[in-house]
């Protein structure tokens, strides 16, 4: 809406003193002639705005002047929760009002402390995900959190690992791990479909939120449980879950490099074993006991070691690694390229 830019625009020249047209376009994600006209309707309405011709000008409010228009709407208190985040609020639909709800906050502060949260926010950022993945689409992330807030319920097309599922859920929260987006809602019944979980299933679960393939939020509202505390149900699933993950444990041995590998390779559960390992042996390699996954991701985890490392047991394990390299050196031993001729072949 145009009073809400409005109003972003003057806040920012109270907060940031002059700035261009460009430079208040960018901010404002608008045309550089939206901001002329922006400009001219705000000095039409009395706020003393100063325009300044040359390379070293841009608009400023004269001295002195300072808007008193910093109370905050709805939404924007709903968005200071992801200050530190604006890629996740922008997900949520949060975006503008949480720029606003910062600018209205600056605006609000005594000098000094206003000074303080623009150095805090020159030199400190968060970003939440990790690393060398792209982040998951989420194009019903917006009405979920709507159904969140609501308390409303929503019939869901879900993909699971072992197929496609509709379900009617009651949802409790949103949770945002390591840049994905999970829904935290109760099961219900949906009438008619055969995948519907039975009575003993329809408790508490997590949903990956792009792997929501459909949403329909009916309107009925729900009972949201009295004693359900998210923050410590995401402690616990995540503990059980660290818990669970792993099932065995894999001895072995490791050169110098593979063990400065291990805790870049396996993270804190590596940097736990190396920290444990036995002393070097003569060839200055180490031995270490390293918590592993199912056999079959195990493999392919240690084989991110390379020829840094050998798998000592337990057996099953050596075997299926030794499996593993043989299958290996055996297609890249060809030497044909997969079965294609070689050149002057």
């Amino acid at each position: 809406m145009r009073a809400d830019r409005l109003l972003r625009m003057l806040l920012l020249l109270q907060n940031r003193g002059r700035m261009t047209a460009p430079e208040l376009a960018a901010e404002l994600e608008v045309s550089v002639r939206t901001v002329y006209r922006d400009a001219e309707a705000l000095i039409a309405s009395g706020v003393p705005l100063a325009a300044d011709r040359g390379p070293e000008g841009g608009y400023r409010l004269m001295a002195g002047y300072r808007t008193r228009l910093t109370g905050l709407t709805g939404e924007e208190a709903d968005s200071l929760w992801l200050a530190g985040m604006p890629a996740a609020a922008a997900e949520l639909g949060l975006g503008a009002g949480l720029a606003t709800a910062q600018l209205k906050l600056r605006a609000a502060l005594p000098d000094r402390l206003a000074e303080r949260t623009r150095r805090i926010s020159e030199r400190f950022h968060l970003d939440a995900p990790a690393w060398f993945r792209d982040a998951d689409p989420v194009p019903q992330l917006a009405r979920v959190a709507e159904a969140v807030w609501e308390q409303l319920a929503v019939r869901v097309h879900y993909r699971r690992w072992r197929g496609e599922v509709h379900r009617e859920l009651h949802p409790l929260g949103l949770v945002l791990k390591g840049g994905i987006w999970y829904l935290v809602a109760r099961a219900a019944a949906v009438p008619g479909d055969p995948g519907d979980p039975g009575e003993g299933e329809r408790a508490v679960r997590t949903y990956r939120v792009s792997r929501i393939l459909a949403l329909d939020i009916p309107g009925a509202r729900f009972e949201r449980p009295a004693d359900f505390d998210l923050a410590a149900y995401w402690a616990e699933v995540s503990g059980r879950m660290e818990t669970g993950r792993h099932r065995g444990e894999a001895l072995l041995r490791l050169s110098p490099r593979g063990l400065r590998l291990l805790p870049m390779q396996f993270g804190a559960v590596g940097a736990r074993a190396a920290a444990e390992a036995d002393g070097p042996d003569e060839d200055g390699w180490v031995r270490v006991l390293l918590p592993v996954e199912s056999t079959p991701v195990a493999v392919g985890d240690l084989l991110r070691l390379g020829t840094e490392a050998e798998v000592l047991g337990p057996a099953g394990l050596r075997s299926a690694v030794a499996d593993a390299v043989g299958t290996l050196a055996r297609r890249y031993g060809r030497g044909d390229g997969g079965g294609r001729p070689r050149d002057g072949g």
